[in-house]
């Protein structure tokens, strides 16, 4: 019982750190885009 308890705990940890990796990684890649756009709108 211990064994299933402790496996179960070590999936969702290990699924909530991906899970905070790729928002991180989206919100990275939104503010890049962010930033394109705003050197493309002050560029002459």
């Amino acid at each position: 019982m211990k064994g299933s308890l402790l496996l179960a705990t070590l999936i969702s940890a290990a699924l909530a750190l991906s899970a905070c990796a790729t928002v991180k990684g989206v919100g990275k890649d939104i503010q890049s885009v962010g930033q394109a756009g705003s050197d493309a709108i002050h560029k002459k």
